[in-house]
């Protein structure tokens, strides 16, 4: 990938001493270690993995761009479905993965314009420096009053009540590969023989062998599949004793994710603004992510007890959410405001941009009042 940037000195040292540790652990793992581990380690790693490191991820100089970065549009949009449920349930809004705090920030003030600020915003985020970040941000963004509300967690709260939010959380939780060939199924890890190298072995028996199993996959077709993704589903559900919880992400339903046409899964990694498919570049200066299956996602929360209460691109959901009436607010003459309005909206609701490729999942649990976000459009009959 001669085409990417090369990172300067300090980050390179950093990404060395990263693969050290990558590199001990293979060795710990009798020279195999699955691709999930691999992506836990090179993501996650206290003060050296991608989201524990220093460097700067999100937004114009990061490595890519998220809805709430895009405009507050975003998230002023989102408070409309945020504030249905919380005149219904008198909850508190939990945060999963809150990035920069950007959405946080943006939310609060427009909850704390129309007079709807929760009791408490909940962040619940696994990231030293993505939480220090964030308490800067949001203490210089709110007004006192409502940033005193905003309670940083390790673990989930028992008992919650309330609004549960992720954007763009799903598609970083570590996924497995896994191989299909010769009518033999495979998990693709890592192994290290001068540098990191792609190494298959057997799938063994067990509950990611049954899982693969089921999805009856086509002969010569890699892709990938993310168990964790449904266990935070299933800690959510827990944790959930009335209210909703609002998921958006890019994926497909499983008859898409695991089309015979996709039959090199959807394993991306972005590196300053550049997408490319090598993770074992870079360890700990590139994002790495996967695209959502949604179905294993709506299975996981449908079998915990939570009611399926709507899917749709985010195009729609957003359309359902009053966006274009937010902004008719700002008059069209007006073009020093109305275009940056409307440029954002267009890369939120665009086929081409976000609109199509992004989704929303939402679950409930003892709430029976539709969600504002799904009365036009829903999809859940394709999960």
């Amino acid at each position: 990938m001669s085409s990417l940037p090369i990172p300067n000195a300090e980050a390179q040292a950093q990404s060395q001493q990263l693969a050290a540790l990558i590199q001990a652990k293979i060795e710990q793992s009798a020279g195999w270690l699955s691709f999930a581990d691999f992506m836990q380690m090179a993501l996650y790693t206290p003060d050296l993995g991608y989201y524990s490191g220093g460097a700067k991820k999100f937004g114009i100089g990061g490595d890519f761009v998220t809805a709430p970065e895009i405009s507050p549009l975003f998230a002023q949009t989102l408070a409309r479905q945020v504030m249905q449920v919380l005149a219904l349930t008198s909850g508190d809004v939990l945060e999963l993965g809150a990035g920069t705090g950007k959405l946080a920030a943006d939310l609060l003030l427009a909850l704390h314009a129309s007079a709807c600020v929760p009791g408490h915003y909940f962040i619940l985020e696994v990231s030293a420096h993505l939480r220090h970040i964030q308490k800067e941000n949001l203490q210089k963004s709110l007004p006192p009053e409502v940033f005193k509300r905003v309670v940083w967690l390790d673990v989930l709260p028992p008992n919650f009540v309330g609004v549960m939010l992720g954007n763009e959380v799903l598609d970083a939780i570590p996924v497995h590969l896994v191989h299909k060939t010769a009518g033999m199924l495979y998990e693709r890890g890592v192994a290290y023989i001068d540098g990191f190298v792609w190494q298959d072995r057997l799938l063994e028996t067990g509950d990611l062998s049954d899982l693969v199993s089921r999805l009856n996959l086509p002969e010569e077709y890699l892709t990938e599949v993310c168990p964790a993704a449904s266990g935070l589903i299933v800690s959510l559900a827990q944790a959930l004793r009335r209210g909703v919880i609002i998921l958006l992400d890019y994926g497909f339903p499983a008859r898409e994710y695991y089309h015979p046409q996709r039959n090199l899964g959807t394993l991306m990694c972005h590196y300053q603004h550049y997408s490319h498919i090598e993770p074992l570049l870079y360890v700990g200066l590139q994002d790495i992510t996967a695209h959502v299956d949604f179905s294993s996602v709506a299975h996981a929360g449908f079998s915990r007890g939570l009611q399926l209460s709507g899917f749709c691109s985010q195009a729609q959901f957003l359309m359902n959410c009053g966006i274009l009436e937010l902004m008719s607010q700002v008059p069209a003459h007006d073009m020093a405001n109305y275009a940056p309005l409307a440029a954002a909206a267009q890369k939120l609701l665009s086929p081409a941009e976000m609109g199509d490729l992004f989704k929303v999942i939402a679950f409930s649990k003892e709430i029976e009042e539709p969600l504002l976000g799904f009365f036009a459009g829903d999809k859940t009959h394709t999960l």
